[in-house]
């Protein structure tokens, strides 16, 4: 990218919010614990999504951790202390509730495991590094899933491979995640942000009003009879029918986006 993010602290550390243009990049800032989420970090995260949310400005989102790790879930040490964590996804306040209203692309380096596995699933892209690892290890502990995992790992993968990551906690390596699905690109070690921000950025140049109709249609017909699936598909669509089909059908007509060229 020809700008790089500009990052500025949020009044916690713990994340981090950085813009580039429509992109911004949301950081779990708790390498010292493979950036496993304490409920401060939590309550952070979920107003850094509500941010992106909310900003007119921001297309797509990134979400990273630092220090070569991903996310380990929830914070077993402050869970130890008695502390209550709200579910991740079965709670009205919780972070992983529900998909937000624009795309947000994983960029994950070393673990995404327990509750940091719910939340690459959360997002709607997973970029991995090679030497990523993803794992239900929270099965060794006593911790359920309350982040959406048993929900969203089998409509992504499959409910046979997601019964064998769920039950016997073992790891799954970037390269065997690229090909049950789980992972959608595979970089080399230390580029997954990078490449995640440049796909950020090519998905926020296309039109966005179809591109924001079409992923909820898609999102929407999970579960729903064809028919009733079509049928939203359709009602949908008619705002980008009427206010950038014709445009964008004008610049294919003279010439842009064939034999190669890019509108």
């Amino acid at each position: 990218m020809n700008e790089e993010p500009s990052h500025h602290r949020s009044n916690r550390h713990k994340i981090l919010i950085g813009k580039s243009g429509p992109v911004t990049t949301i950081t779990i800032n708790r390498p010292e614990a493979r950036n496993a989420l304490d409920l401060e970090a939590t309550n952070l995260l979920a107003a850094a999504f509500r941010e992106f949310e909310n900003d007119s400005t921001a297309k797509v989102a990134v979400l990273t951790g630092a220090g070569g790790a991903f996310c380990a879930g929830a914070d077993l040490k402050e869970m130890a202390t008695g502390v209550r964590y709200e579910p991740w996804a079965g709670s009205e306040s919780g972070p992983l509730r529900a998909p937000l209203s624009k795309p947000v692309i994983a960029a994950v380096a070393g673990y995404a495991c327990a509750g940091g596995l719910g939340v690459a699933l959360w997002c709607d892209l997973r970029v991995a590094e090679e030497s990523a690892t993803f794992a239900v290890l929270s099965r060794r502990w006593g911790v359920p899933m309350s982040d959406g995992t048993t929900v969203r790992l089998p409509r992504l993968i499959g409910m046979g491979r997601a019964l064998d990551m769920l039950l016997t906690a073992r790891k799954v390596g970037a390269l065997e995640a690229q090909q049950i699905g789980l992972v959608n690109r595979l970089v080399p070690d230390g580029q997954a942000r990078r490449a995640a921000e440049e796909l950020a950025h090519q998905i926020a140049a296309f039109p966005e009003i179809a591109m924001l109709s079409d992923r909820r249609s898609m999102y929407e017909q999970d579960g729903a009879v064809m028919e009733r699936a079509i049928a939203r598909e359709a009602e949908l669509s008619v705002a980008a029918r009427q206010l950038e089909a014709e445009a964008g059908a004008k610049v294919f007509s003279s010439g842009a986006g064939r034999h190669g060229t890019i509108a």
